[in-house]
């Protein structure tokens, strides 16, 4: 009996055990959904603080970078000095453009002493303009002959038959497009003196900022008589000029000693070298005086000399270099074509691209034909597409792009300096050059250059370093040194009745030699100079 009560108890004992073991477990199992609840807010807790610190790293070095960059680019801007002064030389792109389509008939461009573009009938012009005759007299064959139309894509065949194309809106939009990008060239970007950018300490030194010194010891650098192939246009005491005194000027520039020109050291220079000099008849002004100047410091008989109409060369057989003259008034394209009369080609370069190739100095200018009263051309070609007026500044915009393009796709800047004369000075209208014999001594007084801001814009972004030769300050002075009566007209000299009527025949453009030009090829040696000291990528 005992026994059978301590196994009811026994197992009573179990029951219980049973009952609590199952009761924790129920409890158990009530718990641990929380508990999972719980670690998954844990470690979503520790996802997101991973990823709060990592966006936090990312901010961080965005914003270490934000003003990284703005830091060179401070510094950067802070390391260009635009020039107020006209020595610059730069870089530039192109882009794309049209213009306005004016129709107008027989209009052709003055360039005003206000420097305002006019348009005026060439009806209305009964006063004999000398600049028609004498600012650029043109070889006979200046314009290149187009053969037939069929050769020419885009050329239209019967004159009469050209219209005024009539633009859409949307086209005008374009347009308007356009001439924001024309605009854009007009910005300035960074600037080169000699090559190199100019830096605060170079500001006091630029060669083409000074005043006229008379100097009669060491001026001219060479006599008209020791340069017997000096032309009849230049020849000023050879045609009957009575007075010398426009010979004995030097340019002294403010805060620098300017090298003066030394022949044996220029022909060193150009040892075994190829110079190339295209633009108008006042660049040919300024091969004359080049190598009338370089002519002077050799020996005759070792000197070659080859006139043509539109080339002439000059060849040191000592030193083995060349200095050559192409004509291209333009430096874009000038065609005669038979049924629609002169045709200038905004977008494509003149011969002298295919004569240029492998020089090692060009000097190169343009202007003087853009801006004359007589028009040259009757059409300009631009993109395929015919225009009978488009406004000057506009097409000489599009053909010093088409200049530029050349010059960085075909000049090799390592070997090859390229260097842009500005446009010289005019004296007519109220400050007349006939019979003056003294510079022009108010500093106050401005020849207006209606390109230049063009030209410097051009060659400011350019990737070929291109050294501006800004001469228009300089020349704007010297009134008293053109050519005006002593000088030819259609290839003969003036008679004496026409040099009685100046205001008719007087050339107020081109100058006397030895004279002006003389100090462009002085201030061109100077600039190699200065190069040679300064610049490790090209000597010469």
């Amino acid at each position: 009996m005992m026994g059978v009560v301590k196994a009811a108890k026994g197992g009573a004992v179990v029951g219980d055990i049973m009952r609590s073991f199952k009761a924790v477990k129920e409890r158990l199992s009530n718990v641990q959904p929380s508990l999972l609840l719980d670690k998954s807010r844990i470690l979503a807790v520790q996802l997101s603080s991973t990823i709060n610190e990592k966006w936090r790293s990312c901010i961080c070095a965005f914003f270490v970078g934000y003003i990284f960059l703005l830091y060179c680019l401070k510094h950067d801007h802070q390391s260009v000095e635009l020039s107020a002064y006209g020595n610059i030389v730069v870089t530039m792109t192109s882009s794309n453009d049209s213009d306005r389509h004016i129709p107008a008939v027989d209009m052709v461009y003055t360039a005003p002493e206000n420097g305002v573009e006019t348009m005026i009938s060439s009806k209305d012009s009964d006063r004999h303009d000398p600049a028609s005759d004498m600012v650029d007299a043109a070889p006979e064959n200046v314009v290149e002959t187009m053969t037939s139309s069929k050769d020419h894509n885009n050329v239209y065949a019967a004159p009469g038959n050209i219209t005024i194309t009539m633009r859409s809106s949307a086209d005008s939009d374009k347009h308007r497009q356009a001439a924001d990008d024309d605009m854009q060239f007009l910005l300035p970007s960074k600037v080169r003196e000699h090559g190199r950018k100019i830096m605060k300490k170079d500001i006091s030194c630029n060669i083409f900022d000074g005043k006229w010194v008379y100097d009669p010891k060491s001026s001219p650098l060479y006599h008209g008589s020791q340069c017997p192939f000096l032309s009849d246009q230049v020849s000023c005491q050879r045609n009957g000029r009575p007075d010398s005194e426009y010979e004995k000027w030097r340019w002294e520039a403010k805060g620098c000693q300017i090298p003066r020109f030394n022949g044996t050291n220029m022909l060193e220079r150009l040892r075994d070298k190829r110079v190339v000099i295209v633009g108008d008849s006042i660049n040919r002004n300024h091969w004359e005086s080049l190598v009338c100047l370089l002519y002077s410091a050799i020996p005759s008989s070792r000197a070659e000399i080859d006139m043509d109409v539109n080339f002439k060369s000059f060849r040191s057989t000592e030193y083995n270099c060349s200095v050559e003259f192409y004509w291209s008034p333009f430096l874009v394209q000038l065609k005669q074509n038979p049924e629609l009369g002169r045709v200038l080609t905004l977008d494509k370069p003149s011969d002298w691209e295919r004569s240029c190739r492998g020089a090692d100095v060009m000097i190169f200018n343009s202007g003087h034909w853009w801006l004359h009263n007589v028009q040259r051309w009757e059409l300009f070609q631009y993109r395929g597409k015919l225009w009978k007026d488009m406004k000057i500044r506009s097409a000489f915009l599009k053909a010093m792009k088409t200049w530029s393009r050349w010059i960085d796709h075909n000049v090799d800047k390592s070997s090859t300096k390229v260097f842009f004369r500005g446009l010289t000075a005019l004296h007519y209208s109220k400050e007349w050059c006939y019979n003056k014999k003294q510079p022009i001594k108010d500093e106050s007084f401005q020849f207006l250059n209606p390109i230049g801001d063009i030209v410097e814009s051009i060659i400011g972004r350019m990737r070929t370093p291109v050294t501006y030769l800004n001469v228009s300050k300089l020349t704007q002075y010297r009134i008293d040194a053109h050519t005006s009566v002593y000088t030819i007209r259609q290839g003969k000299l003036l008679t004496r009745k026409q040099r009685r009527k100046p205001h008719s025949y007087a050339d107020c453009s081109h100058w006397c030699l030895p004279g002006v030009p003389d100090t462009w090829n002085s201030l061109l040696y100077a600039s190699m100079v200065m190069d040679d000291s300064s610049d490790s990528t090209f000597s010469i």
